[in-house]
C-alpha cells in the first residue's frame, strides 16, 4: 500500500505563521523591577554592593540607563567614597545620565522600589540569570543565522564548532562564581595530596611518563599541568611525546588490572602531523623492537612479524586514542576532550603539535603572536577544566641552527613570550649525534690523507661518546627544579628510554 503525503494545508500554514509571529513578538527575558530595586537598595546601604560585585557588571542590566547608573555608583564605592543619592544626583545632574529618565525624580523611584537591603544578591542574581538567557537568544538566532547561510564561510561541522565555542565562552565568562576558599579547606586538601603522595611508593605523584629519571625530577605528570616540548626538526618530539603517552596508557591499564576494574582514565593524542596509522606504527616498532623502516617496505622475517601481530594483541586493551584531524580548531578539541573525559574517563592530553592548530572558530587574531596566544591560553583551560595534564610539542625557530651550541633555549619557541607564560614546564629535547652526525670529515676537505684520517678518528672518538644519547633540558618548572635530564635514544626504533649513567 502506498502512502500518500499531502502538502501543509492552508491552516496549518496560517497556524504556523502565527506561532512564529508569537515567537517574534516575545520580549527577552529581563526584570527591571529587580534592577531598580537593586540599585535602590545600593543608593540605601552601600555594604549591599558587597553582595553582588563579584559577579555583576554593568553590561548585565537589560535596561541601558540602570547599567550606567550601576556603574556609578560602583566607581564610587570602589574608590572609597559614599555613594547615596545626594552624592550621585550631584554627578547625574552634571553627566546628564537621567535626563532621559525624567532627571532626578528616577532616583527617587529607585528608593521606593527598594524592598529589603537583606535580598540584594538574590536580585543581583535574578539580573544576571536574565542576561545569561538573553546571551542565550543571542546564540541561538546566530546559529539560525548561519545555518540559513549568514556565514557560507562556515561549513556545517564549523559551525557547530563555533556555536559549542560560543557556549563555552558564555559558561566561562559568566560570572566569578568561584571565590574565596578558606584555608582550612585549603589545607584540608593540600593534606589530601601529601597523603596520596606519601602512600604512593616510589616518587611518582602524578601519572608516570615512563621515565625513571623525568619522574623523579618533576614528580610524574600533574593534573591542570601545561606542558611544553620543544625542538628542532629530527630530535624526537614525537617519538618522546609518544613514548610518555604510551607508558601513562599502560600504567593505567596495569593499575585497573591490580585492582579488577575497568580503566578508570584514558590517554588522548591529538596527531595534527602524523595519520593514526603511523603513529600506531612506530609504538608497534618500539615495542616489538621491530624497525619502522623495515615494516614500511615489508622487509621483515616470519619470527618478527609474528611478534609484530602478538604485540599488536597486547597493545589493543590499552586506554590509547588517537585523533588525527589536521589544522584541529582549539574548540573542536575541548569539546571532544570532554566527550572522551564523560565516556572514558581522561587522564593525559598529547598535542602534536600546537603550531598546526587553529584558534576557536569564529575568532580572527590580528596576528600570529596572538593567535598562538589564544591556543595555548585555550590549552591551560582545558588541562584546568578537565584537570589533566595536557602536553603539547612546539616548534623551535631556525636561530637555533647558528649557534655554535645549539641547545634551544626559552627565547628560541616560535612565539615563545606567550608560551613561556602560559607553560606550567617549558623542556626540549637535544641530540648532539644528530649535529656532530653532519659533521663527518669528507676527504676532499684535506690536502693528506693522514690529516683526514687524523680528523675521522677525532670525529669518530666523538660520536662514540653521544651515541645513543639525548638530552631532556627542563628549562622551565613552576613547581619544582629544572636541569638536564640524560636520556637514551634508539634511531633503529625510535623510540627515548632511560640512561644508566652509573652502570654503563
Amino acid at each position: 500500500m502506498i502512502e500518500s503525503h499531502s502538502s501543509p494545508s492552508a491552516s496549518d500554514a496560517s497556524s504556523n505563521d502565527g506561532d512564529l509571529g508569537l515567537l517574534l513578538r516575545r520580549s527577552p527575558p529581563s526584570s527591571v523591577a529587580a534592577e531598580q530595586a537593586l540599585l535602590g537598595a545600593i543608593l540605601t546601604n552601600n555594604k549591599a554592593y558587597e553582595r553582588v560585585s563579584d559577579f555583576l557588571e554593568p553590561a548585565h542590566f537589560s535596561d541601558p540607563l540602570n547599567g550606567r547608573i550601576y556603574e556609578a555608583i560602583a566607581r564610587r564605592i570602589e574608590r572609597g567614597q559614599l555613594a547615596d543619592p545626594v552624592t550621585m544626583r550631584a554627578e547625574f545632574e552634571h553627566t546628564g545620565v537621567l535626563d532621559a529618565a525624567g532627571g532626578p525624580a528616577y532616583l527617587a523611584k529607585l528608593l521606593t522600589a527598594m524592598v529589603g537591603i537583606v535580598n540584594a544578591g538574590d536580585y543581583g542574581r535574578v539580573i544576571h540569570d536574565a542576561w545569561v538567557r538573553r546571551q542565550l537568544i543571542d546564540i541561538g538566532e546566530t546559529v539560525v543565522n548561519n545555518a540559513f547561510g549568514a556565514r557560507p564561510d562556515l561549513d556545517g561541522s564549523d559551525q557547530i564548532a563555533a556555536s559549542e565555542e560560543a557556549l563555552f565562552k558564555l559558561a566561562t565568562e559568566r560570572g566569578q562564581e568561584g571565590g574565596f576558599v578558606s584555608f582550612t579547606n585549603a589545607l584540608t586538601e593540600a593534606v589530601k595530596v601529601a597523603t596520596k603522595a606519601y602512600q604512593r611508593t616510589g616518587d611518582v605523584v602524578g601519572l608516570t611518563s615512563g621515565l625513571r629519571d623525568f619522574d623523579k625530577r618533576t614528580g610524574g605528570l600533574h593534573p591542570s599541568d601545561l606542558i611544553i616540548l620543544a625542538g628542532r626538526p629530527a630530535m624526537g618530539k614525537t617519538a618522546l611525546a609518544t613514548k610518555i603517552a604510551f607508558s601513562a596508557a599502560r600504567s593505567i591499564l596495569r593499575d585497573a588490572e591490580d585492582s579488577g576494574e575497568k580503566p578508570k582514565g584514558s590517554v588522548a593524542i591529538f596527531s595534527l602531523e602524523m595519520s593514526s596509522e603511523q603513529l600506531a606504527t612506530r609504538i608497534l616498532s618500539g615495542e616489538a623492537e621491530v624497525s619502522g623502516e623495515k615494516i614500511r617496505r615489508g622487509d621483515i622475517g616470519q619470527k618478527e612479524f609474528d611478534r609484530f601481530v602478538r604485540v599488536a594483541r597486547e597493545l589493543q586493551r590499552l586506554p590509547l586514542y588517537i585523533d588525527d584531524t589536521p589544522a584541529i580548531s582549539l574548540s573542536a578539541m575541548r569539546t571532544r576532550c570532554r566527550r572522551l573525559a564523560r565516556t572514558q574517563g581522561l587522564s593525559l592530553v598529547v598535542v602534536d603539535y600546537l603550531q598546526l592548530m587553529r584558534p576557536a572558530i569564529g575568532t580572527k587574531p590580528d596576528s600570529r603572536v596572538l593567535e598562538i596566544s589564544m591556543i595555548t591560553q585555550g590549552l591551560k583551560a582545558i588541562a584546568k577544566e578537565l584537570s589533566v595534564p595536557v602536553i603539547a610539542l612546539s616548534q623551535l625557530s631556525r636561530q637555533v641552527e647558528s649557534r655554535e651550541d645549539k641547545r634551544p633555549m626559552l627565547s628560541d619557541l616560535r612565539e615563545s613570550g606567550s608560551i613561556e607564560q602560559d607553560a606550567d614546564a617549558v623542556m626540549f629535547v637535544y641530540r648532539d649525534e644528530y649535529y656532530l652526525q653532519q659533521r663527518q670529515p669528507k676527504d676532499s676537505a684535506y690536502d693528506s690523507n693522514d690529516k683526514f684520517q687524523v680528523a675521522t678518528e677525532e670525529w669518530q672518538r666523538k660520536m662514540a661518546l653521544v651515541h645513543n644519547k639525548a638530552e631532556l633540558i627542563l628549562e622551565k618548572q613552576r613547581h619544582g627544579p629544572t636541569g638536564m635530564i640524560q636520556l637514551y635514544f634508539e634511531g633503529e626504533y625510535t623510540r627515548f628510554g632511560d640512561l644508566d649513567v652509573i652502570h654503563e
